[in-house]
């Protein structure tokens, strides 16, 4: 609780952050229990836990990593706006991909930060949300669209030749054989495509690959 200058008492916001590095989850808690006014109610390192956690506190507002061990900031964000639409999310990655901030305005969430941005900023960002306010639109993203047509321009090589080989029909462990990699790995890279390219699922992967193939051969059809 915090106290007004006229000694009345208001509610601070309550904020979940999930994140599955500790060391960076740790940082954003104490930026945040360092600002006026809001406070961490919880603290989560996957999907699972995110959803039964957010249950139990019902936070005003959710610091959500794009990159978790059991599937995506995305499914959680869907799964806890199902039960609880009241709760604001905030996306908060490494990754400045206009797939991903177009999922994440798909799931209703309210605003997408990098987590370069310095702590001020963050605070900012978790009151204006709690507020209301929508910091992220379909506007943004169209004209960001503009610019970057190419959903897999922000993969890495690794990521790319995944992409290539879910397109063959491949299934996680002939593509670990494939490129000589643990299966944990290629479920890694999948997670991480997924985030980037905004899709849920790999066969969204797979119909992607296959468009893309026809595109290129009714192009070069044009051509001859």
């Amino acid at each position: 609780m915090d106290t007004t200058p006229e000694g009345l008492q208001t509610e601070s916001i309550s904020v979940m952050i999930v994140d599955d590095h500790e060391v960076v989850r740790r940082g954003i808690a104490e930026v945040i229990d360092r600002s006026e006014g809001m406070s961490v109610v919880a603290e989560a390192g996957s999907v699972a836990e995110g959803v039964r956690r957010a249950s139990l506190v019902h936070p005003q507002v959710m610091l959500v990593d794009l990159q978790l061990p059991d599937g995506t900031g995305i499914d959680l964000m869907r799964s806890v706006r199902a039960t609880q639409p009241e709760t604001r999310a905030i996306v908060l990655t490494s990754f400045d991909d206009d797939s991903a901030l177009a999922a994440a305005l798909e799931v209703g969430a309210a605003a997408y930060v990098l987590k370069s941005v310095r702590g001020a900023e963050i605070a900012d960002v978790v009151r204006a949300v709690a507020a209301g306010r929508v910091l992220l639109d379909e506007r943004t993203i169209t004209r960001r669209r503009r610019e970057h047509d190419d959903p897999t321009e922000d993969l890495t090589p690794s990521e790319v030749r995944v992409v290539d080989l879910i397109g063959e029909g491949l299934s996680n462990r002939e593509i670990a054989e494939r490129l000589s990699i643990a299966e944990k790995t290629v479920k890694n890279h999948i997670t991480s495509l997924l985030a980037k390219m905004g899709l849920q699922r790999r066969t969204q992967v797979a119909a992607w690959v296959a468009a893309r193939k026809h595109h290129a051969w009714a192009q070069d059809s044009t051509n001859r």
